[in-house]
């Protein structure tokens, strides 16, 4: 059944307001703690870059954040689930085949950006200690910080999800009063509303456009806040952005106010050489940098939860090889992913060791992040012509946000060296096996082979009542990839009947169909030979558990319960005592045979498959099947056949 818009929170209510507070803006709610000290940098604070960053900042957040997602993206949901790969399963509908790349692009980016997102929110924060102590040593602190936050994945997040919003809460509260503060004192700085000064600053101060590499990062979220969509519902979101954008606003403008008071000035000649601490009054240092801490974890959970969920939608999607998902609570949707959650502890690690300050991990952060916001408005132009938007309204919006995003992606080049390079090359590993893995797949499915399975189906019936040979198993259960019902893979036919010709009293195959929305769970039953051969078709959401092992069993209880079936033993002695027979689950794996002459572009891809596929999920337990009923055949796959062989016959 499909629940993708009847969420818990999907309706304005105060705890749905509550939760996405702390779900949705960790990211983009922790910027206050770098942009204006990025955008300042090693220069004495001058008043021009000052309003213009102010006001670059303003239409960044009015244009990128508001309208482009808040208004328009969010529209762009599957059955209430967002993200970049959700994006994509709508637009895929066109057939338009190059979509695959934006998607795989900007999933890749978003993933590989990610690996900043919790250093420089925990370092941020940490930071501020040096405003009381200067000769503190924050590194080994936000290391602990992290790896603590990463090992504590494995048990979920229930219970310290609850604190969240109120964490949100308290700390949204805290910016917009500590920027109010400030403003009080200087409501010129209200001025910088006016986009001429962000436009003076872009075109005619000297480095102008570069700053926006700098300014661009109080809007970096706002891809993430596009991903958690169906965990709170677009209201709760639109509603709840208000105060979060007005709370932003005001402690950017607070910051500005006080940085125009100190031109002139070094923020170097500052405890912590940070204006968002600067702003506190002394007596709250240790409050605020206790919520600001709190605040960063909320944004660093927040990302790995996202990753999580990108990793699984790719796996659906046939864009990443299988991997082990755990499910460490009962709360819909929320997963763990060992692999990612260590490859993501040791990257954010390697982040922290590398760079050791926030303001390095600035230089290099939102160069691949803008890339995926290139690519969602691709994907999002394909939406709105599908869903017959007026077509000067879609050029429009592409002329503009492409210049936006291009202009910010020109900015964000100078990060290059600075390390932005590193998430660009992780982001790139990321796409080669993204597009490796869908290739490969999508070779071997050109060569898969299927025959009707009626023209099979009295052998197979005469088969199993067979006395001369062995009993396989009472009921034989085979995984096929068959779409059509009436259709079965020949090395299923070739495995039942001449690999080892498998007497059972009942087969079943069973076909696991993974549709575009979150959560349907359905399936359908066709008995092709009455008590003998039965095909069970499940269709399931993306963001399901293929428990196939436990919706088998659910299926064959309902059917016996509506006597379809009879599951008992078929041996005389244990059919007298009502025993159930035997299960067992048969899984062929093909392997690519040596017999095989391919292109050298599609062999490589294949290798490369293979070794990827020899470090994934067996099928076994990418379905849930229970190892001690299942039996693994390998069978070569024969894709392009050698033609000749010279072969010459001597006496």
């Amino acid at each position: 059944m499909s629940q993708g818009k009847d969420s818990t929170h999907s309706k304005v209510t105060t705890a749905g307001l509550l939760v996405t507070l702390g779900i949705i803006y960790g990211d983009i709610g922790t910027s206050p703690l770098y942009v204006l000290k990025a955008i300042v940098g090693d220069l004495p604070i001058n008043t021009e870059v000052i309003m213009g960053g102010i006001s670059c900042i303003f239409w960044t957040l009015t244009l990128q954040t508001t309208l482009k997602y808040v208004v328009l993206t969010l529209k762009a949901d599957n059955k209430g689930e967002g993200g970049i790969f959700s994006l994509y399963t709508l637009v895929r509908k066109t057939k338009v085949t190059w979509l695959l790349f934006p998607a795989v692009i900007g999933g890749s980016a978003l993933l590989a950006d990610g690996i900043i997102t919790p250093p420089i929110s925990v370092a941020s924060a940490i930071e501020g200690l040096s405003v009381i102590t200067p000769s503190i040593h924050t590194v080994p602190i936000v290391i602990a910080i992290l790896t603590a936050l990463f090992i504590i994945q494995q048990f979920g997040t229930k219970f310290v999800g609850r604190f969240f919003g109120p964490v949100m809460l308290m700390w949204f509260s805290m910016l917009a009063i500590l920027g109010l503060s400030q403003l009080m004192k200087d409501v010129e700085v209200l001025k910088a509303i006016n986009p001429y000064y962000g436009y003076n600053l872009l075109v005619n101060h000297p480095g102008g456009f570069w700053l926006l590499g700098a300014v661009f990062l109080c809007t970096t979220g706002a891809e993430a806040l596009y991903s958690d969509l169906g965990h709170c519902g677009r209201e709760n979101i639109q509603t709840s952005w208000i105060f979060v954008k007005i709370c932003l606003l005001l402690n950017y403008f607070g910051q500005g106010a006080w940085l125009i008071h100190h031109a002139g000035e070094k923020l170097s000649t500052f405890a912590g050489g940070n204006p968002f601490y600067s702003i506190m009054p002394e007596w709250f240092l240790y409050i605020g940098i206790g919520v600001a801490t709190a605040a960063a974890v909320v944004a660093s959970q927040a990302l790995i939860s996202g990753s999580f969920t990108l990793i699984n939608e790719a796996m659906r999607l046939n864009f990443w090889p299988k991997v082990r998902i755990n499910y460490p609570t009962n709360l819909r949707g929320q997963l763990y992913i060992p692999s990612v959650n260590w490859l993501l502890w040791l990257g954010c690690i390697t982040i922290v060791w590398r760079f050791r300050e926030s303001s390095n991990m600035e230089a290099a952060y939102g160069l691949a992040i803008v890339l995926t916001m290139l690519m969602t408005t691709t994907l999002l132009v394909y939406y709105l012509r599908l869903k017959r938007y007026p077509a000067p309204f879609i050029v429009l919006l592409f002329i503009v946000y492409v210049f936006i995003e291009g202009s910010f992606l020109v900015a964000n080049l100078s990060k290059f060296k600075h390390g932005g390079w590193v998430t660009l090359m992780i982001a790139s590993m990321l796409i080669l096996i993204m597009l490796i893995w869908y290739q490969a797949r999508k070779i071997r499915n050109r060569y898969l082979e299927f025959v009707k399975l009626a023209d099979y189906a009295d052998t197979i019936a005469e088969l199993s009542k067979d006395m001369t040979i062995p009993k396989y198993a009472t009921h034989l259960v085979y995984l096929t990839s068959a779409d059509m019902q009436d259709e079965i893979e020949a090395k299923i036919i070739y495995s039942i009947l001449q690999k080892q010709p498998k007497r059972a009293d009942i087969y079943w195959f069973v076909h696991v169909d993974v549709v575009d929305e979150p959560y349907r769970q359905e399936y359908k039953v066709n008995e092709i030979i009455h008590d003998d051969v039965i095909r069970i078709d499940f269709r399931l959401g993306f963001r399901v558990a293929p428990r196939i092992n436990l919706m088998f069993r659910k299926v064959v209880q309902d059917m016996v319960r509506n006597k379809e079936v009879d599951i008992t033993s078929r041996y005389e002695s244990l059919n007298k005592q009502n025993v159930i027979g035997d299960f067992r689950f048969i899984v062929i794996e093909k392997i690519l045979s040596y017999e095989n002459e391919l292109p050298f572009y599609e062999k490589i891809v294949l290798d490369i498959y293979a070794m990827m596929k020899h470090l994934s999920l067996s099928e076994e337990k990418a379905f849930g099947l229970d190892t001690s009923s299942v039996s693994i055949e390998t069978i070569p796959m024969v894709i392009a056949p050698v033609r000749d062989i010279s072969l010459k016959r001597v006496e």
